[in-house]
């Protein structure tokens, strides 16, 4: 493979592309998931003083600050959280606190853009690492979701189509979603939203994640695999046919979880060999194949939830983000509940690793000073129409 340097480009008047840039560090892209590096002078992570650095921040901020910890985070990370939970719970636990002024959230983009959303404009929604993205998030991008709609608009099919958004999506696809009539959904009430879509029109666009729109439909809903089709935003008219469009009952967007995709059905079979009696609980953010050989299937709600209802003397295997197995594990072990991470591979979610224990104290220690930094804001018009689907999600029955 030749490398080309910058140089090199130069000279070939060849420009690198914006993509690239990013990747290089070189470059923001505000309306991107993916992170630019963060500005400021971090503290060591080997600073022995940096727990009680956090704490003294924290209290000088008062009231005034908010953490918000999702519960993939490192545990040095969540210690210093005021609620920890899921991204929605997150957010609207944010827009319940009128009085702090900085809301803090330790977590990826999508999710402090829901909170700006959702919270007053007095409040003021902080990220500590701006490199904390969502992969599955960055699979849909505002262009590619507006190309899409043009190519069911071509169909003669876009009348029929409700969007249904992931909550795991930037605020650009939820203003689309809410421009065009649709709704939000969660792992936890995907299937109140496919049912409340399939009222409003006879097909559903359903984005980013393909994964837990197949699984809903058809695990949960009765549907065939053949009901649904899978539309790749790389491929000329999403690899589709229009008759394809036109049969298709769930058009899912060629979109997936970089942690949750990695379980196979060979890791249920290799931990049914190796503890006999487990119970394997997974996220319907993994495959189909997965969620069928599984036990149980549910939200990260879901899976705190069985665990604490689970007797003592039960094993459990749990298919998804390792930071939250392991806590779950060290939890329960005094209950004698065994708790294992479903695959032999340690899989963290990287992005959401990003926030540490350096980056929430140079965050809390600016704030302090008066400095805010890595505010995430979301404009006017992505905010009306972004909260326009959220709210119809909340109004869900």
């Amino acid at each position: 493979m030749r490398v080309v340097t910058t140089a090199q480009t130069q000279e070939l008047d060849v420009q690198p592309t914006p993509l690239a840039l990013l990747l290089l560090g070189r470059e923001a892209d505000p309306r991107s998931e993916r992170g630019v590096e963060c500005p400021g002078d971090l503290p060591s992570p080997s600073d022995p003083d940096l727990v009680e650095r956090a704490r003294a921040a924290k209290e000088k901020l008062g009231s005034k600050v908010f953490v918000l910890g999702h519960h993939y985070q490192r545990d040095e990370v969540i210690q210093f959280a005021d609620v920890t939970g899921d991204s929605f719970k997150l957010a609207r636990d944010a827009a319940a606190r009128p009085e702090a002024e900085y809301i803090v959230f330790c977590g990826v983009h999508f999710m402090a853009e829901s909170a700006d959303i959702l919270t007053s404009d007095d409040q003021k929604v902080v990220l500590p690492d701006l490199a904390a993205g969502c992969s599955m998030a960055d699979m849909a991008t505002a262009e590619q979701v507006a190309e899409c709609w043009d190519v069911l608009t071509d169909a003669g099919i876009a009348e029929q189509v409700v969007p249904v958004s992931y909550m795991n999506s930037s605020a650009d696809i939820k203003a689309f979603t809410g421009k065009h009539g649709g709704t939000i959904c969660t792992s936890s009430n995907a299937q109140r939203a496919l049912e409340w879509a399939f009222e409003q029109g006879e097909k559903v666009l359903f984005l980013p994640d393909q994964h837990l729109g197949r699984n809903t439909a058809v695990r949960d809903m009765g549907m065939t695999l053949e009901d649904c089709v899978l539309y790749n935003p790389h491929k000329p008219n999403g690899g589709l046919t229009a008759e394809q469009l036109r049969d298709a009952k769930m058009i899912l967007w060629r979109g997936h979880c970089s942690v949750h995709g990695r379980f196979s059905v060979d890791s249920v079979n290799d931990v049914r060999a190796r503890i006999p009696g487990v119970n394997v609980l997974v996220h319907p953010e993994c495959k189909h194949e997965v969620v069928e050989a599984a036990d149980y299937v549910g939200s990260t709600e879901y899976i705190i939830k069985a665990l604490e209802a689970a007797p003592a003397g039960s094993k459990w295997a749990i298919g998804t983000e390792l930071n939250l197995v392991r806590r779950l594990a060290n939890r329960f072990a005094s209950e004698d509940k065994e708790v294992v991470f479903l695959d032999k591979t340690v899989c963290f979610c990287s992005t959401m690793n990003r926030i540490d224990l350096p980056h929430l104290v140079w965050t809390l220690e600016s704030l302090a000073e008066g400095n805010l930094v890595n505010r995430i804001e979301v404009d006017r018009e992505t905010e009306q129409f972004a909260k326009l689907a959220l709210e119809r999600m909340l109004a869900l029955p």
